[in-house]
């Protein structure tokens, strides 16, 4: 005869296996989702500067106002992807879902109920709430960031151009306000970037060490929690996916074709689910293959073959400065060593600020003659 512990144990090893929550991604998931949003904007950017070169007057504009019309499209992406799987596209690629959190879980003996439960679903609120930290959030990161950049911080001075620097720095020692507003972006920017990455990476190791259910913090101010696809939503998809092929038995191939022209657009979203991510690998594999340390241009290179020789620097005109070959270091200017090399287009090196002064003044190369402008200087290691 089976004693009550013989039932018991059973039981209690069930309810210890649906307390472990085998529906909650681990943070390597969801660190991969937002890799794979991150990768979006730049292949679809590339892709666009490529055809703009071919049809410039169509996709020149929207090249040059990418960040919005990336926000714009992304907008459009995004809102059907939640309404729809209740899920960003990027979460819903790795089968990851959004649900209200409740306010009271569910005891355990309850989670083993199938079924979706319909409070636990996105509301409009919840879904434009998303909206705006899916896309609202990184567009205004991705303008204070350029906007630092256009002030100078985060870029030497020696990198930018001298009519560039002069009037950035112009700008940021302007006494009014916006220069003081200006100089304080400039200072502050950094400080609050940083603790915004700082911000989130303690909300990400707290998820780790389960001392949260949000990987993120606004997360937690929405009320939405990040979960896997479950048994249950495959069958609620496929339950709804039932009832439309049953009336596409009914109202024939015709009918279907109709139906399907009409559903056109939704159908265009739902393959971006397929077509984005397979247009970023074969975008990555491209730069890979075209990369000085690819197969292809070991293949195409034969290491015995002949090496192309450097062009031959133009000849020093009679009425430039004199040109020594054998002083090499030294600025046919000033007759000093190097300071800050710039090469010119001609091919002769210089001191820049010997170079840049004679070039201002006279526009043109001082061995050559050739014909120079300021813009065409390039600093060079030596």
């Amino acid at each position: 005869m089976q004693s009550a512990s013989d039932y018991f144990t059973p039981a209690m090893e069930f309810f210890n296996d649906v307390g472990e929550d085998p529906l909650k991604p681990t943070l390597f998931e969801l660190v991969a989702q937002e890799q794979l949003r991150d990768l979006l904007q730049p292949a679809l950017k590339y892709v666009l500067s490529v055809f703009a070169q071919q049809y410039p007057r169509y996709l020149l504009r929207i090249v040059n106002r990418h960040e919005e019309f990336y926000a714009l499209l992304m907008l459009l992406v995004e809102r059907h992807y939640l309404r729809k799987h209740g899920a960003s596209f990027a979460e819903n690629f790795y089968g990851l879902k959004r649900r209200r959190r409740p306010l009271f879980e569910k005891e355990r003996a309850k989670a083993a109920v199938p079924g979706v439960l319909p409070e636990e679903r996105l509301r409009d609120k919840d879904i434009w709430r998303s909206l705006v930290f899916l896309i609202g959030l990184p567009y205004l990161r991705t303008k204070a960031q350029e906007y630092f950049e256009d002030l100078g911080g985060g870029v030497q001075s020696e990198v930018l151009e001298e009519s560039l620097a002069s009037r950035q720095a112009r700008a940021l020692t302007e006494e009014t306000l916006a220069g003081r507003l200006r100089r304080a972006y400039l200072t502050f920017y950094p400080i609050l970037n940083t603790g915004f990455e700082a911000w989130l990476l303690i909300c990400n190791i707290a998820y780790l060490f389960d001392q949260t259910p949000f990987y993120r913090p606004w997360l937690a101010w929405m009320g939405v929690e990040i979960r896997r696809f479950g048994i249950d939503d495959l069958r609620a998809a496929q339950q709804a996916l039932r009832p439309r092929l049953d009336d596409t038995r009914k109202r024939g191939l015709f009918s279907a074709l109709g139906q399907m022209l009409r559903r056109s657009p939704r159908l265009l979203l739902d393959s971006f689910n397929v077509v984005l991510p397979t247009a970023i690998f074969f975008i990555k594999f491209l730069e890979w293959w075209y990369s000085p340390s690819s197969p292809a241009r070991a293949l195409s290179t034969s290491p015995q073959g002949p090496v192309v020789p450097p062009p031959k620097a133009a000849e020093p005109h009679p009425q430039g400065i004199p040109f020594d070959r054998t002083a090499y270091g030294v600025c046919p200017i000033c007759h000093n060593t190097f300071a800050n090399a710039t090469a010119l287009p001609s091919g002769y090196v210089f001191c820049y600020r010997c170079a840049y002064d004679y070039v201002e003044k006279r526009g043109r190369c001082p061995v050559t003659l050739l014909p120079a402008r300021v813009w065409q200087l390039r600093k060079i290691l030596i």
